[in-house]
């Protein structure tokens, strides 16, 4: 498995989905639905959208965890890479949400799974830091190197310093703080719109950095390990073009095939040349998502990547006497007793 490139990811297929009120005030890529479509019209194109992704990804070779939501409170569920983070070594990040009506997007299924089908060591939740009003947004408010092990982050309400540099203390990044903002002055609402960081190559928006010097140390930082970095404007980001992730699939006959998800809008917006460029190390693969981008997101958002050893299934570890001791009831894999017969 990559570093960087995970090979599975976490899908949630939100069945209720409609642009997000919530978070309109600071989120400058938000749409409204054209006139006269209904929630259940929308709803609807966004289930055939998110589908379409999953079914993209797994004929790309890349394992595939769909977890359903029927809640019409939560309209932004499917993008659960802002609630959550895995990393190599079995470590599982949990952040705080800076929309209250986000908060429940935190579902205990999800670190279930993630429990008994890959091996987790340790789970950090951060959310507790909600009712101080100090937000971190998982890998929305952060681009992360894993290679190199940096936090990219645009300094934002949804990307707090004091909790970036916990973070980054408790999972061994180095974090690289920034100020980016549009032509009008308006902050970037999360990074991973304006970047995407790749094995070799990285979509970055430098030119969204104010600061000349901060923007030439995230210029070195990017390129210090030898990554070839394409430069996007700011107009390709707000067709998403920032809004990408590298995967890493399976060819039919089991190579590793190394993939760039984004949107079929972003693939448009690239020129010839920085299409080349991306692809000397990874293939574009888009879908089109003009539904669930009008919530101000993209492909990237819709995945929360694995980075975690998977279990080898069937393989139950010795059990020791000591456990044999005390558990004497016959249980599920999950835990909960088995009731027994009367």
């Amino acid at each position: 498995m990559s570093a960087q490139a995970p090979s599975a990811v976490i899908l949630v297929r939100a069945e209720k989905f409609v642009p997000n009120p919530a978070t309109a005030a600071d989120n400058a890529f938000q749409a409204d639905v054209p006139p006269g479509q209904s929630d259940a019209e929308t709803s609807a194109a966004a289930l055939a959208e998110m589908d379409a992704v999953a079914e993209t990804l797994r004929e790309a070779g890349v394992r595939v965890h769909v977890f359903a939501d029927s809640d019409h409170t939560r309209p932004d569920s499917v993008f659960p890479n802002n609630w959550l983070s895995t990393h190599a070594g079995g470590q599982v990040a949990v952040y705080p949400m800076y929309a209250s009506n986000r908060r429940h997007e935190r579902r205990s299924d999800v670190l279930e799974m993630l429990k008994s089908s890959y091996r987790v060591q340790t789970i950090v939740d951060y959310s507790g830091l909600e009712p101080d009003g100090i937000f971190l947004e998982g890998t929305g408010a952060m681009v992360l190197d894993h290679v190199s092990r940096v936090a990219y982050t645009a300094v934002s309400h949804r990307a707090d310093t004091h909790v970036l540099e916990r973070f980054c203390t408790d999972f061994g990044y180095e974090p690289m703080a920034f100020d980016a903002v549009d032509s009008a002055g308006v902050p970037v609402y999360h990074t991973n719109v304006m970047a995407c960081i790749g094995t070799d190559v990285a979509l970055f928006a430098l030119e969204m950095i104010p600061d000349e010097v901060r923007r030439e140390a995230v210029r070195e930082r990017l390129t210090v390990n030898g990554r070839r970095v394409v430069e996007l404007t700011e107009e390709q980001v707000r067709e998403f073009a920032g809004n990408a992730v590298e995967l890493c699939g399976r060819t039919p006959d089991g190579r590793r095939r190394y993939i760039m998800v984004m949107s079929a809008r972003a693939r448009r917006s690239l020129r010839a040349d920085q299409v080349a460029a991306i692809e000397e190390s990874c293939e574009i693969v888009a879908v089109e998502i003009p539904t669930i981008e009008l919530a101000g997101g993209s492909v990237r958002c819709m995945i929360a990547g694995v980075h975690l050893d998977r279990r080898r299934p069937g393989l139950e570890p010795e059990r020791t006497p000591a456990v044999e001791a005390i558990d004497e009831d016959p249980h599920t894999p999950d835990g909960r007793d088995v009731a027994g017969d009367d």
